[in-house]
């Protein structure tokens, strides 16, 4: 019988060399060897009330795959894993387990938890490694259902629902399935081949995957219900960016998130004679502090920028980006300016109207700030600081402030109740929106928020939606 290992440190992931890894694609972690990931595995102590499960959206089996690690039976690991999880290479990469299960694990208590995060990605990858896409045996039980959006809560309810024998059909607007998977988050966090694996795993499933339809526009959910569909879910995520309405936000050079890492991820900007190109080199300001944030500013290292600066209008203390990622974006010489705020976007002007840099980004102005008293969620708000603006010069800049959900679905589908800030409203509990036999959840609901709650908000939604069929 193997020893535990009561070693009050994780596992350290391997990773690439900062430097290197500021000028490619790859994926910066590594991740765990077959002896590593027994080693951590052996950390666990197999707590019966199970306190992990508990932080967990989807409710993975942590101790049980656990169990499995420490056998060395990898494979009846990633059987107890896919029970609850559609996703479980994508959620051992991006999702956030310091706040979620990892955060109620007790080794946590006096010493740093379990990687329990590490350990999924090893299971899944070694899978992925060792196993093709096996077709999955079900019995259809008759009724159709519709997804819109192919991202993690759309992939999430559709993955459900096929196991359950219903003929499922995703539609997605862009020409590749994944949604923010393979748009938002960047190939050196999340590889495109890792969605790629587990979208078709789906189709194993036996779900359908209809790309280049816009729902809204293409067809609507009406239409859907229309055509048969015996149910919808709109899991079409928070696209629409959000600018801060200051004056030069019009000026060539100037980015929303959402669109440069679209260009980058999913249009390969990065490539010499990319269709979609993007802004290249020089000076580059993001502007905000969350995990978007962290992945524009890398990616335009990688790009080619020689200085990139996270403009952040609060401390470090209240920056909400994961802190591997504030880690990994400092050690690649990204430059943090904390406390300080745009208040306006400078431009070249030039009496030449044929001189190329004539309307593009020349420099930032930005302010100094402080904390003041705290706000409504108890974060102590940003308080400009009279007279400190100072001219911070750069060629691009992109703005990371948060997105909202597009309205063309609400726009075009009768009956359907949105809230003030173009969230789909719901009932909290099975994801039931004020239109009969339709369903909704992930960013489309909250607004821009996790992949795993995204998950979560999908999963509960295909419990819901098998039930209100029963019924009928």
């Amino acid at each position: 019988m193997l020893r535990p290992n009561m070693s009050l440190v994780k596992n350290e992931m391997p990773v690439q060399d900062p430097i290197e890894r500021g000028s490619n694609f790859f994926e910066v972690a590594l991740g765990y060897s077959e002896e590593t990931a027994v080693d951590e595995a052996l950390r666990c102590l197999n707590c019966k009330n199970m306190p992990c499960v508990s932080g967990c959206p989807v409710k993975v089996h942590i101790p049980e795959f656990i169990s499995k690690i420490k056998e060395g039976d990898f494979e009846a690991a990633y059987e107890v894993i896919t029970k609850t999880s559609s996703l479980p290479a994508v959620c051992g990469r991006v999702c956030p387990q310091e706040t979620q299960c990892e955060a109620k694990c007790v080794r946590g208590i006096k010493g740093e938890p379990v990687g329990i995060g590490r350990l999924e990605r090893f299971v899944a990858d070694w899978h992925n490694a060792h196993y093709g896409v096996e077709k999955a045996d079900i019995v259809p039980n008759g009724k159709r259902v519709a997804i819109v959006g192919s991202g993690p809560s759309g992939l999430t309810c559709a993955g459900d629902l096929a196991r359950l024998g219903y003929e499922v059909t995703v539609f997605e607007a862009l020409h590749t399935a994944g949604g923010v998977l393979v748009y938002g988050i960047p190939e050196f966090r999340l590889p495109k081949a890792i969605v790629s694996r587990e979208v078709e795993n789906l189709k194993a499933l036996g779900v359908k995957i209809e790309t280049n339809v816009v729902i809204g526009k293409t067809l609507t959910v009406d239409e859907l219900m229309e055509d048969g569909y015996d149910a919808v879910f709109i899991g079409s995520g928070a696209g629409l960016p959000r600018f801060m309405g200051i004056e030069g936000e019009s000026l060539k050079g100037v980015y929303s998130a959402n669109e440069f890492l679209t260009r980058s991820n999913l249009m390969k900007a990065y490539e010499s004679a990319p269709a979609t190109p993007i802004k290249k080199g020089g000076k580059v300001a993001v502007v905000g502090g969350g995990n978007v944030a962290m992945d524009a500013a890398r990616t335009a290292l990688r790009l080619g920028a020689e200085k990139v600066y996270i403009v952040y209008r609060r401390s470090m203390d209240e920056l909400p980006a994961r802190k591997e990622e504030v880690e990994h974006a400092m050690e690649e010489g990204i430059e943090f300016l904390l406390l300080n705020n745009p208040v306006r976007i400078l431009g070249y002007e030039s009496e030449d109207k044929r001189d190329p840099k004539n309307g593009c980004v020349k420099a930032v102005e930005c302010i100094k700030m402080e904390l003041g008293e705290p706000d409504e969620r108890g974060r102590r708000s940003p308080v400009p600081i009279p007279g400190s603006e100072y001219i911070l010069e750069v060629d691009t800049v992109v703005m990371s402030i948060g997105t909202s959900p597009n309205p063309l679905i609400k726009s075009t589908t009768a009956g359907l109740e949105v809230n003030r800030y173009g969230g789909i409203v719901v009932d909290e509990a099975t994801g039931a929106t004020s239109k009969q036999g339709v369903f909704a959840g992930g960013d489309a609901v909250t607004g821009a928020a996790t992949v795993i709650s995204a998950m979560g908000a999908g999963k509960v939604a295909a419990k819901a939606i098998d039930d209100y069929l029963k019924e009928r």
